[in-house]
C-alpha cells in the first residue's frame, strides 16, 4: 500500500511541471488562439538556461535566483518571437500559425545543440532538497513535495491574476470575444504580448524546475509537446483549472499505466483525449466556441481543362522525370523515389484540407498503417510484393474508416486534435506492441522483390504510382462528389439544404485520403526495407502539413510542388550542412509571413497580375485571385 502511496505522489510532482507548461500554452490560445508548436521549445530553452544560470550562481539563492533568472530570459525571447513574427499571422487560420511555429522550433533545436553541444546536461540538486521525506517505510524526495505544493500554489496565483486583477478581467474578456475587447479601445497588440509573455514564463519555469529531476537535452521539446497538448485538450483549451485537472490525470495515468496496463501504458492518455473529444469536444473544462475561421480550400470555380501549354509543360516534366536512370546514379534515383512516395503522401492531405476544409495533425496514422500493413504480409504470410501493396493498404482504410466516423462529428482545431488522438494511439501500439510490430526495432528486411529491385526500376514504379494517386484525386477534386465536398466545406447549411449528406461525404474523403496515406506507407516500406513506430509519429504529420502549406493549399498542384521542394531541401541540407533544422525551420518561417499562398499560389498570383494573357485561362485564374 505504501508503494502506491509514494507513486500517486511522484504522479503529483510531475503533474506540477505538466501544469506549468500546459496552463501557458493554454493561455496564450485562449487569448490569441495560436496553436503554439513551439512551446516546448520554450520549455526546452528554459531548461537549458536554468543548467547554466544555476552552475554559475553559487549557494541557495544563486540556484532560486537561476531558476528564475532563466525563465525571465525565456519570457523576454518570448515577446520578441511575438512582436517579430506572430503579430503578423494572427488572423491567418490556425495551420499558418502552427506552421510558423514549427519552422521556429526547428531552428531552436539547432540552436541549442551549436550553443549547448548534442550531449545531455545532468543539472545539480536543489539546495535544501536533496533529501527524502519518509512515507510509510517508502521514500519521497523532498524536492517532489515542493512541487507537490507548487502547483496548486501556482494555480491559486493565476486564478487570482485572472479574477481580481483589471488585465486579468481584460485577458477574460478577450477570450471570449476579442472584437468586442478591440472596440472598447483595448490596445489587443499589447494585451497579446503580455499574455504570450506569460504563457512562455510559465513553460520556460516548468522547464528550468525540471533540472534537478531530469537530465536536459535537445530533443525534450517534442516529448513535452505532446503531452501539453493532450493536458491542454482533455482540460479544457483556455481553462486554467481543466490544465491542472487534466495534467494530474496525465500524470497519473503515466505513474499506474505502467503498473496495471504494461502492454498499453503509453496508449492510455491518448485513449482517454479521444474519449474526451468525442463525448465533450470543448474539454472537461473548456466551453463550446465560436465557429472558427475558415479554413483555406481550392478557389478553381469552375472546372476548366489544362491550357495547351499546361498540358505541354505537364508532358515534358513527366518526361522528364521518367527519363531521370538514363542519366542519374543510385543514390539520386533513390531519393526520387523517396519524394515521389511523399508526393502520394502530401497529395491525400492536400486533398482533404482543400477539397474538403479538415486539417489533420495525425495524417501519419495512415502512413503507418498502411506501412505495418505490407510488413506484416510480407513477414507473417509471405505474400509477394504485388499481393503485399494491393492488400497492405487495406489496413489504412480500415483505420480510417473507424477513426473518420469519430472524427467529421468535430471541426476545426477539435477535428485536428482528434485526429492527432488517434495517430498517437497507432503510434503507441507500434511501439509498445513488441511481439508483433517488433517496437523499437522495427521491422527488417523487406525487400522488394527481384523485378523492381534496382533503384531504376524502383523509382519507375514509384514514377507511376505517384501519376496514378496523383490524378485520381485531381479527377475526384473535380468530380460532382469533389463538388459537393467543397460545398460542405463552404456552406454546411446550404449544402445539406439541397440534399447533400455532408457528413457522410466527408467521411468518404476522409477515408479517401487515408488510403492514398497508406499506399504512400507501403510503398516507404520496400524503398526502406523496414518499417519503425516513427512510420505513424507527429514528426510525418507535421511534415505532410508543411509539404502542402509550402506549396500552397489552395492550388491543385501545390502539394505535389511542395513535397518535391521540402524533401529535396530537407535532403540537401542534411547532406550539406550540421544545421540544417536551422536553415529549414528560417526558410518555413519566411514561406509563412511572406508568402502565405505558397510556392504555386504565390506563382499564381504573379501570373495573374504580370501575365494575365500567358494561359488560355489568364482571365479567369486573374478573377480568381482577385476574388
Amino acid at each position: 500500500m505504501s508503494f502506491y502511496v509514494v507513486q500517486f505522489l511522484s504522479g503529483l510532482a510531475s503533474a506540477a511541471s505538466l501544469f506549468l507548461v500546459a496552463s501557458g500554452l493554454s493561455i496564450i490560445f485562449g487569448v490569441t488562439r495560436i496553436v503554439n508548436f513551439a512551446h516546448g521549445a520554450f520549455y526546452m530553452v528554459g531548461a537549458y538556461l536554468a543548467y547554466t544560470l544555476t552552475e554559475q550562481l553559487a549557494g541557495t539563492f544563486g540556484f532560486w535566483a537561476g531558476i528564475v533568472l532563466a525563465a525571465l530570459a525565456v519570457a523576454a525571447i518570448g515577446v520578441v518571437v511575438e512582436m517579430v513574427l506572430l503579430r503578423r499571422i494572427y488572423r491567418s487560420p490556425e495551420l499558418f500559425q502552427l506552421l510558423a511555429t514549427f519552422g521556429l522550433t526547428l531552428m531552436v533545436e539547432d540552436l541549442v545543440v551549436l550553443i549547448w553541444g548534442p550531449d545531455d546536461l545532468l543539472g545539480r540538486r536543489a539546495p535544501g532538497m536533496r533529501g527524502a521525506i519518509d512515507i510509510f517505510g517508502q521514500n519521497l524526495p523532498t524536492y517532489d513535495v515542493f512541487l507537490i505544493v507548487l502547483g496548486p500554489l501556482v494555480l491559486g496565483l493565476l486564478w487570482l491574476l485572472f479574477r481580481r486583477t483589471r488585465w486579468g478581467i481584460l485577458v477574460r474578456a478577450a477570450t471570449q470575444d476579442r472584437d468586442t475587447v478591440a472596440a472598447l479601445g483595448v490596445n489587443q497588440k499589447w494585451l497579446f504580448t503580455s499574455v504570450f509573455a506569460l504563457g512562455v514564463f510559465l513553460a520556460a519555469l516548468g522547464g528550468a524546475l525540471q533540472i534537478p529531476r531530469d537530465a536536459v537535452n535537445h530533443t525534450m521539446d517534442l516529448r513535452i509537446i505532446v503531452d501539453v497538448f493532450v493536458v491542454v485538450v482533455i482540460g479544457g483549451l483556455g481553462s486554467i483549472t481543466g490544465a491542472f485537472v487534466a495534467a494530474v490525470l496525465v500524470s497519473e495515468l503515466n505513474a499506474f499505466g505502467i503498473l496495471v496496463f504494461p502492454k498499453i501504458s503509453i496508449v492510455l492518455i491518448f485513449l482517454v483525449m479521444a474519449v474526451v473529444l468525442v463525448v465533450r469536444p470543448w474539454g472537461l473544462f473548456g466551453k463550446p466556441e465560436a465557429p472558427a475561421r475558415q479554413m483555406p480550400g481550392l478557389t478553381v470555380r469552375p472546372w476548366r481543362p489544362l491550357s495547351v501549354n499546361e498540358r505541354l509543360a505537364f508532358l515534358v516534366l513527366l518526361i522528364a522525370a521518367a527519363a531521370l536512370p538514363l542519366f542519374a546514379g543510385n543514390y539520386v534515383l533513390t531519393i526520387g523515389a523517396e519524394i515521389a512516395i511523399f508526393a502520394i503522401f502530401a497529395a491525400s492531405l492536400h486533398f482533404m484540407m482543400a477539397v474538403g476544409g479538415l486539417a489533420s495533425f495525425g495524417h501519419a496514422a495512415y502512413f503507418g498503417l498502411g506501412s505495418y500493413g505490407v510488413a506484416m504480409l510480407a513477414k507473417f504470410a509471405g505474400l509477394p510484393m504485388v499481393a503485399c501493396l494491393l492488400l497492405g493498404p487495406l489496413m489504412g482504410l480500415i483505420g480510417a474508416v473507424v477513426f473518420g466516423w469519430f472524427c467529421v462529428r468535430l471541426s476545426g482545431v477539435y477535428f485536428a486534435m482528434l485526429t492527432l488522438a488517434f495517430a498517437q494511439i497507432v503510434w503507441s501500439i507500434a511501439f509498445q506492441w513488441v511481439e508483433v510490430t517488433g517496437g523499437d526495432n522495427g521491422m527488417l528486411g523487406i525487400w522488394p522483390d527481384a523485378w523492381v529491385a534496382t533503384p531504376a526500376t524502383f523509382y519507375w514504379l514509384s514514377l507511376t504510382v505517384a501519376a496514378l494517386a496523383v490524378g485520381g484525386l485531381r479527377w475526384l477534386t473535380f468530380s460532382p462528389f469533389g463538388y459537393a465536398l467543397r460545398a460542405m466545406r463552404d456552406s454546411p447549411l446550404r449544402s445539406e439544404s439541397v440534399g447533400i449528406d455532408g457528413k457522410r461525404v466527408q467521411w468518404a474523403a476522409f477515408v479517401v485520403a487515408g488510403t492514398v496515406a497508406a499506399l504512400a506507407g507501403a510503398m516507404f516500406v520496400y524503398l526502406k526495407g523496414s518499417v519503425f513506430p516513427d512510420n505513424a509519429g507527429i514528426a510525418l504529420s507535421v511534415d505532410a502539413l508543411v509539404m502542402v502549406l509550402l506549396g500552397g493549399v489552395e492550388t491543385v498542384s501545390g502539394a505535389l510542388v511542395g513535397a518535391i521542394v521540402y524533401k529535396a531541401l530537407a535532403i540537401w541540407l542534411v547532406s550539406y550542412t550540421e544545421l540544417s533544422k536551422l536553415v529549414l525551420g528560417a526558410i518555413i518561417v519566411v514561406m509563412v509571413v511572406a508568402f502565405p499562398k505558397g510556392l504555386v499560389g504565390m506563382w499564381e498570383v504573379l501570373q495573374a497580375r504580370y501575365w494575365p494573357g500567358a494561359t488560355a485561362s489568364g482571365k479567369a485564374r486573374r478573377a480568381e485571385v482577385a476574388e
